[in-house]
């Protein structure tokens, strides 16, 4: 599939891009001119839905039923090895799992990497939460092992069947897109409330990484090594399993390490449904209680189960080196004997938390800061909402209010806003920028409309116009036809409002993370200030970025708005720097010596050759951000993510599919779009 951009013209005389621009310039001005007698353009009318969601329930619920007593099955089969883990962990004394841990530690990274597994779980003891803590590990334990399986079965078949491959990675697409509280709502019908729900979510959540890896792992196998096993006389199997995959196995211990953070996340996503005392539990439960300091403290043990987690098992993958045994074992036997001596001292359980004070003094702290601070955090989220959040959603004309910006919008106001858009535009054409010209004013119209009352006629071209400059009239096609099946299901204003949340959070992560990302890419110091908070961030489960939030704005859309930046920015600061700073010397070389200065070089030769890298982390930013945003409903949103919720609260299963389709689908759909334009890019560069 070709872009369009390869093309100089259009049988019209117009660049591909001004021709699209165009197009949807105009679709949506005529909808603008026809409101008054059309207002069915901004508000599809009901009559013309179907009712979607109704038939999707009625039709899993008997796919469910019918298969329900074989789940039920399963359930109770695979109940046992997570009661044995269960008691395994649980019952194991505490100094025993702190001993394996730091053993565990040296072995793979010597005294900094045990000094990381003991300190970690001594805090996890202190905390208080040392019984929670090994309940959500026999969770991982169980679902880790699932979820390898289940991606290598899926990553093998991709490898061995050719004509396989593309639905395999469409439905990994699928696994990956559809919100996780969208699957919990049939799991829970086939599987009844309990941790076998969570524990298959997990599984279901954590397997694509897994698969990619593998895929990706034996591709990457040298053509020569697959030539000695078949030139050795090996049969295809034993070419695969003791050739193929052990020469991957650096890029398969990777997806160990994604998996096992995926896990993670999951399993304390799926502590919403309850059943099962484990840590993720009790984060929300402290959290509905508003005990901010507890919530905090439960989250920092997620925190800290994820740092050393993922610290471990990174380095298992990519790192050769392991140290002494002996050591290892010593450190082990010092567990056990700790266990033996508390055992004489008849100390067995667990000691008390001893943050408990500490807990208290947060909440009480936090207490005193936001009565002084009350009307300053008030200012910030209530400036954010008028003059931002409010404006990009509604409109400026149902936004700027006495109340709100102290004056009424008028549409004398809105006139002239359009005479100004267009006199920049018709300058911005004559400057020979007229691609510019037409942005300019789809952007006002924007504006002035808000995100949750566009036309659908303007969306719809809008996005077929984009589809088909990203990946051709195909592409342009599937995009239209997905958009309304979002449309005609009745679930198009949601999806709107998805999209204004979603969309705004991206554009707040572009400008601040990008800016980041370029700080860090011109300053090795900023990078070094960066990078670790980069890497923390990427290891807290998405569940924790909740409590910050709401321990000083409450529940709103601010907050929500808040937590999705903090989780979806890195991808952006990251691909940022690394993009700028892959620059090949001798473009560099060559900048320097036409007598480019720093910032030339930076704007005309960094920058340019490093946009295909910067817009993959867009991409992953769109995509974290539309992870995040069903999660962020727990907190205030509105939209798809929180129909997701609401579905699973009153196990709906129609509307939670239906929702969660639906936000998939858009997340395919801009994960597609910037991956087109990104591809448009290297080529352009001379890169593929």
């Amino acid at each position: 599939m070709t872009t369009l951009d390869a093309v100089d013209s259009t049988p019209w005389g117009l660049s591909p891009k001004l021709l699209a621009a165009v197009v949807a310039l105009l679709t949506g001005a005529i909808c603008l001119l026809l409101q008054p007698y059309a207002p069915w353009l901004f508000a599809f009318p009901a009559g013309w839905t179907v009712p979607a969601t109704e038939w999707v329930g009625t039709t899993l619920e008997v796919v469910l039923n019918a298969i329900k007593p074989t789940m039920r099955l399963f359930s109770a089969a695979i109940a046992y090895p997570m009661e044995w883990a269960n008691i395994a962990l649980a019952g194991t004394p505490w100094p025993v799992v702190i001993g394996t841990v730091t053993a565990i530690g040296w072995h793979l990274g010597g005294w900094r990497m045990g000094l990381l597994g003991f300190v970690g779980f001594l805090f996890v003891l202190l905390s208080g939460y040392w019984e929670e803590s090994m309940n959500t590990l026999s969770l991982v334990v169980v679902s880790v092992p699932l979820a390898m399986i289940l991606g290598g079965l899926i990553g093998l078949l991709a490898n061995e069947i050719p004509r396989l491959r593309a639905a395999l990675l469409v439905a990994l697409d699928a696994m990956q897109t559809i919100p996780t509280f969208a699957y919990l709502t049939p799991l829970l019908l086939l599987f009844g409330f309990g941790p076998v729900v969570g524990l298959v979510a997990s599984a279901i959540y954590a397997a694509p990484p897994m698969a990619r890896n593998v895929i990706l792992g034996l591709e990457r196998v040298e053509p020569e090594v697959k030539e000695a096993g078949v030139m050795s006389g090996a049969t295809r199997f034993q070419q695969l399993f003791l050739v193929e995959i052990p020469a991957a196995s650096r890029q398969i211990m990777v997806g160990v390490n994604q998996c096992l953070m995926a896990a993670l996340s999951m399993v304390i996503i799926a502590a919403v449904i309850g059943g099962f005392d484990d840590i993720g539990w009790e984060v929300l439960l402290t959290m509905r209680k508003a005990q901010f300091g507890q919530a905090f403290l439960a989250g920092l043990v997620i925190v800290t189960f994820a740092i050393v987690i993922d610290r471990m098992s990174a380095r298992l993958a990519l790192e050769r080196k392991r140290f002494d045994a002996r050591i290892s074992w010593g450190l082990f036997a010092a567990g056990v004997a700790g266990a033996i001596l508390l055992w004489l001292t008849g100390v067995s359980a667990p000691p008390e938390g001893i943050f408990g004070g500490v807990a208290d003094s947060v909440d009480t702290a936090l207490g005193d800061f936001t009565a002084a601070n009350g009307a300053s955090l008030d200012s910030v989220k209530n400036n954010a909402m008028f003059y931002g959040l409010l404006p990009l959603r509604i409109g400026l004309d149902e936004a700027v209010l006495p109340f709100t910006w102290g004056f009424q919008w008028t549409s004398s106001m809105s006139l002239w806003l359009f005479v100004a858009a267009g006199l920049g535009g018709a300058l911005l054409a004559l400057t020979g920028r007229p691609v510019a010209g037409a942005l300019l004013l789809i952007a006002v119209g924007i504006l002035e409309t808000g995100i949750a009352n566009l036309p659908w006629p303007f969306v719809l071209v809008g996005a077929a116009a984009l589809a088909w400059l990203a990946q051709g009239p195909r592409f342009a096609l599937v995009v239209t036809a997905l958009l309304a099946t979002i449309l005609i299901s009745g679930l198009w204003e949601r999806a709107l409002l998805s999209l204004y949340l979603s969309g705004a959070a991206v554009a707040a992560c572009a400008v601040v993370g990008g800016a980041l990302g370029l700080l860090a890419a011109i300053s090795p110091m900023a990078w070094r200030v960066l990078r670790p908070i980069c890497d923390m961030l990427q290891t807290i489960p998405l569940f924790v970025f909740l409590i910050p939030v709401l321990m000083f704005f409450q529940i709103g859309e601010f907050s929500a708005f808040l937590a999705i930046c903090a989780y979806a920015i890195v991808p952006m600061i990251r691909y940022t720097q690394a993009g700028i700073v892959s620059t090949p010397p001798e473009l560099l070389e060559a900048a320097t010596a036409s007598g480019a200065s720093q910032t030339q070089t930076l704007l005309d030769v960094r920058l340019p050759y490093a946009t295909p890298v910067i817009l993959l982390g867009l991409n992953q930013t769109i995509l974290y951000a539309f992870a995040m945003l069903v999660i962020a409903a727990l907190i205030g949103t509105t939209g798809l993510g929180q129909s997701i919720y609401l579905a699973l609260g009153q196990a709906d299963v129609g509307l939670g599919v239906s929702a969660g389709a639906a936000m998939a689908i858009l997340a395919f759909i801009a994960d597609r779009l910037v991956q087109g334009f990104a591809e448009e890019r290297r080529k352009a560069l001379g890169l593929a």
